[in-house]
């Protein structure tokens, strides 16, 4: 697991996990899509081929109410907005036909028409979302204002006219100053009010760079929207021919809009995932060729009824060596969506922990264990005192039971409840435990203090009788590739083993190279939400931030979500930050990012074992409680 601590200062900014997902959640409500992600990037966009729609860095580092109220408004005005209402097809056909003098300017002169038109429209219709609106435009003319001086000074005319158009259209045309160029186009600017669709708004761009043609000849240099890029749309299968007309190709197939985009591409991704042959003549998937009436339709889920052979006596060892390594590889499962979006090409095994005894290890066993013995007794009379009270505690004021001493009741209230009950003696505590250690590189220097930390834990519930799990997990960087990331799940101790003594495989453990976390969490969850005890709780020990091939962006994101769908499940999780000295303010916010106020930190190699010690009482005095 990589450090936290980055070289690059200037970039180690952190994304509050939680109310990212926060804004997920709005997103999805808004667009009616389960399957929409949220992420920062330098513009508001979306990327159909990820599903994802992008808020705006632009809000970073200004007051909490500010930036709060600005990314909503990006995610209103992408969802509400361009989500529903942006012209895919017009925008398609402008890109055929644009000026290339301009591409740039012209494109951004659109997104800024069609922002002030979707804007106005979401406002009449959800009026609860003009505040919002309302700190976005006041925010964006502040910062407009400052570069149209700046770049007209710099002679930028293309940049500074994005910033004056941006002014007239919010502020009126009156209080915009510029050179005599621009206030030519005021005109035409004005017309925006009669705007009513993204063809509307491409006509009116055209007239104005007409305009400013002849007085504007450099591109912009700077960006200030990036919606649908030209390259999204490259890639866009409108599922029809050119050649035929809109009453031959029907309302369905007409994607007309972003959502449409975004449903057509989900599906058509969807459907790449199926055994039978897939046609390229419409891109359409038929079931059996045979001109009969038993022809069928070919789904993804059907299992395959029938093989051919062809009569080739070509060389096909290749095919038997991907299978031979397949099968020697031992990554026999695969994550698929089962675990998240962002482990769909994990695979994966679990395993027994290889144990090699040898005479240093058994020692090394006794000494850690005769060192941690009057821990481990006084721990344990500890919670059996805790459950002997709970024991000879009695409730009262009940209306059956044992007769109290106590009968003053009986004349003092209209009801009296003179009788009292024992608690039914508990002979164990109804509970199960789940450990997940990080297995990555960076553990390797304290491999050996959390071996402590662990046969710790694992010898206090052995000896309260409370079934438990151990397990080591990592991911193989040097095999990891974009299509196939193996993970491994190394039992230490399995929930099935019961009070086995597991200390030799403990011991055992050792460091690997990578982790992912979120794809971890997530399959010891499954494990623990199986079990019937009442009380389930998830002990995470790591020394970083995730890290694994294709992980690190959002790694933090994902493992948040994790923690949070575990917690659905009625798990509570612990995280405990294994480092060899203070965390940092840094380090300590990262983890609440990811595991909110549920995470502790241990200043020193030597404390792995006192905050093992501390969390699990912790955990153990909230089942007794209950």
């Amino acid at each position: 697991m990589s450090s936290v601590n980055r070289f690059i200062q200037f970039n180690n900014e952190t994304i509050d996990a939680r109310q990212l997902m926060h804004y997920e959640t709005i997103a999805k409500a808004m667009t009616k899509n389960m399957d929409i992600t949220i992420n920062e990037r330098k513009l508001i966009e979306f990327q159909p081929e990820e599903q994802t729609v992008s808020i705006s860095v632009f809000w970073r580092h200004r007051s909490e109410e500010v930036m709060h109220k600005g990314r909503l408004s990006d995610i209103y005005l992408l969802t509400e907005g361009f989500w529903k209402h942006f012209s895919v097809l017009a925008w398609s056909h402008y890109l055929d036909e644009r000026n290339s003098i301009l591409p740039k300017f012209m494109d951004q002169i659109i997104f800024c028409l069609e922002e002030f038109r979707l804007m106005e429209s979401i406002q009449k219709k959800r009026i609860g979302m003009r505040k919002t609106f309302d700190i976005r435009i006041e925010t964006y003319l502040a910062f407009h204002k400052q570069q149209l001086i700046v770049n007209l000074q710099k002679g930028f005319l293309a940049d500074a006219y994005l910033s004056y158009m941006y002014i007239c259209l919010y502020e009126g045309t009156i209080y915009a100053t510029g050179p005599d160029s621009f206030i030519e186009t005021n005109r035409i600017i004005q017309k925006v009010y009669d705007n009513k669709s993204t063809q509307d708004s491409i006509d009116l761009a055209f007239q104005i760079i007409n305009i400013l043609s002849e007085f504007i000849f450099d591109d912009t240099l700077l960006q200030f929207y990036a919606i649908l890029s030209p390259s999204n749309i490259a890639n866009i299968d409108f599922h029809y021919h050119q050649g035929l007309k809109d009453s031959e190709m029907g309302e369905e197939a007409k994607k007309d809009t972003i959502e449409e985009v975004f449903r057509s591409w989900h599906r058509e991704n969807e459907q790449e995932d199926g055994v039978h042959l897939q046609y390229e003549l419409e891109h359409g998937r038929d079931g059996k060729a045979e001109q009969n009436v038993n022809a069928e339709q070919g789904q993804e889920n059907h299992e395959i009824t029938e093989t051919g052979r062809g009569n080739s006596t070509g060389n096909n060892s290749e095919v038997q060596d991907v299978k031979y390594e397949e099968e020697k590889s031992g990554y026999s499962k695969k994550a698929g969506k089962n675990f998240g979006n962002e482990h769909t090409n994990v695979v994966y095994e679990e395993k027994r922990i290889e144990i090699v005894p040898n005479l240093i290890q058994k020692t090394q066993l006794q000494a850690i264990r005769q060192d941690q013995a009057p821990f481990v007794k006084a721990f344990v009379q500890e919670m059996k005192k805790r459950m002997e009270q709970k024991k000879i505690d009695r409730r009262t004021n009940l209306s059956k039971g044992r007769l109290s001493t106590q009968m003053t009741s009986i004349w003092t209230e209209e009801r009296p409840k003179p009788f009292y009950k024992k608690n039914a003696p508990s002979t164990q505590l109804n509970a199960v435990f789940g450990l997940l250690v990080d297995g990555s590189a960076s553990m390797q220097d304290k491999m050996e203090e959390t071996q402590k930390a662990v046969l710790l834990f694992h010898d206090v519930l052995r000896e309260l009788k409370i079934v438990h799990e151990i397990v080591l997990h990592y991911e193989d960087a040097f095999e990891a590739s974009e299509t196939k990331q193996p993970n491994t799940f190394e039992w230490v101790h399995r929930l099935e083993d019961g009070q086995k003594d597991s200390g030799l495989s403990i011991l055992s453990m050792e460091a690997h190279e990578d982790n992912r976390d979120g794809f971890a969490i997530r399959w010891i969850g499954k494990r623990l939400e199986a079990r019937p005890e009442n009380h389930k709780f998830l002990l995470v020990f790591s020394d970083g931030e995730p890290s694994a091939f294709g992980y690190a962006q959002n790694g933090i994101m994902d493992t948040a979500e994790a923690v949070l769908e575990v917690e659905r499940k009625k798990i509570s999780i612990l995280h405990l930050f294994l480092n060899d000295e203070e965390a940092t303010e840094e380090q300590i916010e990262l983890f609440h990012l990811i595991f909110g106020k549920k995470t502790a930190t241990a200043a020193s190699l030597e404390k792995f074992s006192d905050e093992t010690l501390r969390l699990l009482r912790k955990m153990l005095h909230h089942i007794v409680k209950s």
